[in-house]
């Protein structure tokens, strides 16, 4: 199994891109199926068809899809929809405003990973390439599963609890049914499932993730944050693929200083990202719409090498032993010191750069020990623990 992420700022053609990498695998002979979590969907119209929310076979070896959140949704809320609507209901909430409270905003994005986890599941294809959303909605699609997973060890087993002794006295006393045991299981079921795709994600010999840029300068920022933010997932970015590049000769008096600007940016992209791979991708004279503009966009973008293979394996996060202690270091890329905050509460440790953060819950190595120290050289946050506390474990 293989499963290939396509992630960049709105615009940057990173639709383009997944379809045409899509095409390129199923032609290597690979079973290859190409979706759509972008809520604005425009696969189709890059393959010049009309997809649904269910896998079609578009050509040999190759399926595509159209996720609709809202299908996904019913599909997976199931329980959970029907003791909201009898909650919303016993609180004389109806009709259409009741279902329009019953999904919560973001869950649609939620939603869209658990297709993805069943194509994995299923095994019917080799390589599933996803076209997400722009880079923002992304991220925080990736990061569910980190964060509710702490929200289901943490709280979840004592609200279930507390639940369990509430509910014979909640209606009778104040007229709101609590939900019942199968609705917590369907949770739970739910957080499993996120929990399975989790360690797909982040799991570096199936899943990697490409970013897609334009040599334009507020594109490149962007794609140095989210490449900082997905090592700070754990995620694998294996290429960066710079879209839209001017050719540097007979460009005419017009375009010859575009064309010096898009080759200083990416220069500048090779060495910001380096040791990640950088491909480009020139712009084309006519849009690239359609199965032959696509072929030829795969091509020119790889060239011959087989496009679902790994470009490249980066480390994000070792622990290595000192004489008085460990190291934890986490590879954070584009970022500077003021941007990192670290706090830990018994053996979990949280790490916040800008409105994101990561909830890690420390290993084994790392159980019983504390925070000593911390400094970040060369892209690379060190994290010092010391001796083992009172009451811990030496592992």
């Amino acid at each position: 199994m293989r499963v290939i992420l396509y992630t960049g700022k709105g615009g940057v053609g990173k639709t383009s891109l997944a379809a045409a990498t899509a095409i390129a695998a199923a032609a290597s002979g690979k079973r290859t199926i190409v979706v759509s979590t972008d809520a604005a969907h425009s696969l189709g119209d890059s393959f010049d068809l009309e997809l649904g929310d269910e896998p079609i076979k578009i050509r040999e070896n190759l399926w595509a899809q159209e996720i609709s959140t809202l299908f996904s949704a019913e599909k997976s809320w199931g329980k959970v929809q029907d003791y909201l609507s009898a909650l919303l209901i016993s609180q004389n909430i109806k009709d259409i405003t009741a279902d329009e409270l019953i999904i919560f905003p973001g869950l649609e994005e939620l939603f869209s990973l658990f297709e993805i986890l069943n194509h994995c599941s299923e095994g019917k294809y080799d390589v599933v390439i996803v076209d997400c959303a722009p880079t923002g909605e992304t991220l925080r699609l990736l990061s569910f599963p980190e964060v509710l997973k702490w929200w289901l060890e943490k709280i979840f087993p004592v609200e279930k609890l507390l639940l369990k002794i509430a509910r014979p006295i909640s209606k009778p006393l104040f007229g709101v049914p609590l939900p019942g045991d199968d609705t917590m299981d369907s949770i739970a079921e739910l957080f499993q499932q996120l929990r399975e795709m989790h360690e797909i994600l982040v799991d570096e010999d199936i899943t990697s993730v490409r970013i897609v840029v334009n040599p334009e300068k507020m594109v490149i920022r962007e794609a140095e944050r989210s490449f900082m933010y997905l090592n700070l997932y754990g995620f694998n970015t294996d290429a960066v693929i710079v879209n839209r590049l001017l050719p540097f000769v007979n460009l005419g008096q017009y375009f010859e200083k575009w064309g010096e600007v898009h080759h200083n940016y990416l220069r500048y992209i090779k060495d910001q990202f380096s040791p990640v791979p950088v491909f480009t991708v020139p712009l084309f004279m006519e849009e690239v719409v359609g199965f032959e503009a696509l072929d030829k966009m795969g091509s020119a973008c790889f060239g011959g090498k087989s496009p679902e293979k790994f470009f490249f394996h980066g480390q994000t996060q070792k622990i290595s032993k000192t004489e008085d202690g460990y190291v934890l270091e986490m590879t954070l890329p584009f970022v500077e010191k003021g941007d990192i905050s670290l706090s830990q509460k018994g053996d979990e440790l949280t790490v916040r750069l800008g409105e994101y953060k990561r909830n890690i819950f420390l290993p084994r190595k790392l159980l019983g020990r504390d925070v000593v120290g911390a400094k970040l050289e060369d892209s690379m946050l060190k994290i010092k623990f010391g001796g083992v506390r009172n009451g811990g474990q030496n592992m």
